[in-house]
């Protein structure tokens, strides 16, 4: 029989084993891996891998974001952008290219039964993505991921953390938030056909391209006007870029889907056009005089500021939540 003392150092002893041993398993636990990664990717914006074969990120727009797909073993690319996915060049790396696009404002039932129904049928790994992989990618595939069973709401918004997107996209946190299981048999019934490409309503197809002209604009605007030893930036001409954006404000006055919007929205489409009319005329002077003086580029900055403010509260009011 064991003494008093011999038995009271015994339980110490094991004690301090269990809280050891609860503290090196705390500690490993806190060390696993997470769920939903970021990927170092050179090519592709924004890569999210998510289990279950999946990554978000943005639009793969050269031969060497393919090739990184390819590395990745992806076999199906789901855009949910607007703009016309290239199928071809997908295809010549024997990947699927699928096109189900949804707005900024959420994603609505019909089209999150097709992106469940694509991931849960079409062969994997899948890189589903948007322009820049910030917001609807990370959203769609935080939806799919509830709806198939596979994680939970509050995991699934993780996804969008990672992300980086906006909390001012009300509606595809909400999507997030509101989407609920499809059960098996219930995805099974679907019939559902998965394009390659999908015709977008043209109004949608002009704001596309008027973004794709805006973004390389403002990348002269964060440079102060003037050409930086950025070579992307230098590559673009801006003053033909300057063109390209004055004709979209002034071409989508003209569309039918604009009549539907209330007066607001023609008068910033209007305003932002007089303001773009302004930056194409400083870029583009009559006889060809492109040295810009610092007053000049004060008045650039003005102009391009009416058209970002424009921008922003335009999304905000028709985009960005769900009406």
């Amino acid at each position: 029989m064991r003494k008093p003392q011999q038995l009271f150092s015994l339980i110490c002893a094991l004690v301090v084993s269990l809280l050891t041993g609860f503290a090196l398993t705390g500690f490993a636990a806190a060390e696993d891996p997470p769920s939903v990664r970021k990927l170092a990717t050179k090519h592709l914006p924004n890569a999210i891998e998510v289990p279950g074969g999946l990554i978000s990120g943005g639009l793969p727009e050269s031969q060497e974001a393919f090739e990184e797909l390819n590395r990745l073993g992806i076999k199906t690319i789901i855009s949910v952008d607007g703009v016309k996915p290239n199928v071809q060049m997908a295809q010549a790396y024997g990947m699927r290219y699928v096109h189900i696009p949804h707005g900024y404002d959420g994603i609505g039932e019909s089209t999150l039964q097709t992106l469940t129904k694509a991931v849960s049928e079409l062969p994997g790994p899948i890189y589903i993505h948007c322009h820049h992989g910030k917001h609807r990618s990370p959203t769609a595939t935080a939806a799919v991921c509830i709806a198939l069973g596979t994680m939970e709401t509050d995991k699934a918004l993780r996804i969008l953390e990672l992300a980086g997107t906006n909390p001012a996209y009300k509606g595809l946190f909400q999507t997030v938030r509101t989407t609920k299981l499809i059960e098996p048999a219930e995805l099974a019934k679907l019939q559902i056909d998965f394009p390659s490409v999908c015709q977008v309503p043209p109004l949608v197809d002009s704001m596309v391209a008027l973004d794709e002209t805006f973004s390389k604009l403002n990348r002269w605007a964060q440079s102060g006007w003037k050409s930086k030893p950025d070579v992307a930036v230098e590559q673009i001409d801006a003053a033909h870029e300057a063109v390209l954006l004055r004709e979209h404000f002034e071409e989508m006055q003209r569309l039918e889907d604009v009549s539907k919007y209330p007066a607001e929205f023609a008068r910033i489409l209007k305003e932002s056009e007089q303001a773009a009319l302004f930056i194409e005329s400083m870029l583009n002077p009559i006889g060809g005089d492109r040295r810009l003086k610092p007053i000049h580029r004060k008045a650039l900055e003005a102009n391009w500021t009416t058209i970002r403010s424009n921008c922003t509260s335009c999304h905000q009011q028709y985009r960005d939540n769900p009406n």
